[in-house]
């Protein structure tokens, strides 16, 4: 009879429990997805602003945390703009240490706030009727935002509720006494935070528990240390298949929370005073773990704060080597003070045209090895690349626009005029090769195959390809090179009948059942993708070499 009443109480706790857990997590994401958008994109973009001013990054890294309730989407924004080339390490190190911070408000929020709980229910019915009944958006996000703190609280409230039997059972109180050790304390932290992936969800869990008299500060604040460790899974999973850079900051914010935790865990060790003073702050336990909270994130940002450079230095002795040089998002060559030399200036458009030009070739170059090879990393480069050259294409643009008005010579007028076609061109041979790096997304996805002939005809395709670019580059360069507009010439003629062939011979392996449909779709349309290109780099060549 006992134990059909034990095993009734754990299933009512577990089912209670879950539910609560369910709904916090549930609330923690609404009340956090909506605060976002309330905030708007001018504070996301406040993460790409930052300077090189370490203080800076704290800050706004502490204020981004507070506002959308979520050190994790911080981090992993961070890491987003590191893997970008928006942001440096030293940057992204800041601004993680002030994330830190910021997630300190979630464990106030929900320590303060325990006596709105009743209030919870109508909260969460105000929400609803925002969301139905009024039409501004902005308003129904607002409620999309009171829904889930009222959630989150009924949740806690739940969390709660399924939690006071446990303190008649004297196993689960005595594995409770256990976590006073500090290595199963952060043990016990990081493997829950690491499972839910949600510092401030552990954290609520914590506090219920305090709340019921379940946990002293003793036993929590390893815990709590915990947590800090076990909240870096999420930003170490957003870096799988991103770059080494990337990888770095995401090992910065694991060793801050792994170097701060030790640190913290030997103060604690020499001076146990910390525990006594922490509790003299608030009679509450629930309080007197926001307080700890607080003092660990803080206090560990000012100490550690100054030894960035160190941790920098860490992560790249822990992930070696480099990354392939990459194309940044800027002009090279152009500036505004340039406008005074209007020669100067057009000279220098034309190298930025080189560089937009050099791009649109290697991206050429790599999506065909990507689709015959089947190379991820190659169609990632191809991506990446093709928004430098839209970033250029509108840029330079700009330039000869601006350029266009400044009484030029009449052969810097003409240059400048037909360099307006040329960026054009540029621009639509760089859409050809995403268009190509896309069909070979898709055959790595699906796993498409071709015949050995069909490829080794792509193959000789393509060659025709690169030599019609690299004349018509070499013609652009040097106008008065006729060899090089000549074979341009040539090698057009040359590329639209081997199309036609190319066209014919694929649709006999069609009809003879050697290759899928979807594959022979695809093949045709890369003949059809080079194609274009080939005319786009007659384009050019005519637009530089020779009159109209």
């Amino acid at each position: 009879m006992i134990d059909k009443f034990i095993e009734s109480t754990v299933v009512t706790i577990v089912l209670t429990f879950s539910g609560g857990l369910g709904m916090f997590l549930f609330g923690m994401k609404l009340m956090s997805d909506n605060l976002e958008k309330i905030a708007g994109s001018k504070l996301r973009n406040m993460l790409n602003l930052i300077t090189k001013n370490r203080m800076l990054g704290v800050l706004v890294g502490t204020l981004f945390t507070a506002l959308i309730q979520s050190s994790s989407a911080t981090t992993v924004m961070v890491v987003g703009f590191v893997n970008a080339g928006l942001m440096n390490l030293m940057q992204a190190t800041g601004v993680i240490m002030g994330a830190n911070i910021g997630t300190t408000i979630t464990a106030w929020l929900v320590s303060v706030s325990i006596p709105l709980k009743e209030l919870a229910p109508f909260i969460l019915f105000i929400g609803v009727i925002f969301i139905f009944f009024i039409q501004k958006q902005r308003t129904k996000t607002t409620g999309m935002v009171l829904v889930g703190f009222g959630l989150l609280f009924i949740g806690m409230a739940a969390m709660s509720t399924a939690m006071k039997p446990l303190r008649e059972i004297e196993a689960f109180t005595t594995m409770l006494s256990t976590f006073k050790n500090p290595f199963l304390g952060v043990l016990a932290g990081a493997v829950l935070t690491g499972i839910i992936q949600s510092s401030s969800a552990s954290m609520g869990i914590l506090i219920a528990m305090a709340g019921e008299g379940l946990i002293d500060l003793q036993s929590a604040v390893f815990i709590v240390l915990g947590f800090n460790i076990g909240t870096c899974i999420t930003a170490i999973l957003s870096v799988i298949g991103a770059n080494k850079t990337a990888k770095r900051a995401a090992i910065i914010h694991l060793l801050f929370n792994i170097i701060g935790s030790i640190l913290f865990i030997i103060l604690i060790e020499i001076f146990p005073s910390i525990i006594t003073s922490v509790e003299s702050l608030a009679a509450s336990t629930t309080i007197q773990l926001a307080y700890f909270h607080t003092i660990f994130n803080v206090s560990m940002t000012i100490l550690l704060l100054p030894f960035a450079n160190f941790l920098v230095f860490l992560s790249k002795k822990l992930i070696t080597g480099e990354d392939p040089v990459r194309e940044e998002m800027k002009l090279q060559y152009l500036e505004n003070h340039m406008f005074a030399t209007p020669t100067v200036l057009t000279a220098q458009i034309g190298l930025e045209v080189e560089r937009m030009a050099q791009l649109a070739r290697q991206n050429i170059h790599d999506s065909i090895d990507a689709f015959k090879n089947k190379d991820k990393s190659l169609v990632d480069s191809v991506f990446n690349r093709e928004q430098v050259i839209d970033y250029l294409n509108h840029e330079i643009s700009e330039y000869l626009v601006k350029a266009n008005l400044l009484g030029l010579s009449e052969k810097d007028s003409e240059y400048i005029s037909r360099l307006f076609h040329v960026v054009s061109d540029l621009e639509r041979i760089g859409d050809h090769a995403e268009n190509i790096a896309e069909f070979a997304v898709s055959r790595i996805e699906r796993g498409t195959k071709y015949t050995d002939e069909a490829m080794e005809e792509l193959s000789d395709y393509s060659k025709l390809i690169y030599d019609i670019i690299d004349n018509s580059l070499i013609a652009f360069k040097d106008p008065d090179n006729d060899l090089a507009f000549d074979t341009v010439i040539s090698l057009e003629e040359k590329i639209d009948q081997a199309e036609e062939k190319l066209r014919k011979r694929h649709i006999k392996r069609l009809k003879r059942n050697e290759c899928n449909a979807r594959a022979g779709t695809i093949f045709i349309d890369i003949l059809s993708n080079l194609e274009r290109v080939a005319d786009h780099s007659v384009n050019i060549a005519s637009a530089i070499g020779f009159d109209d």
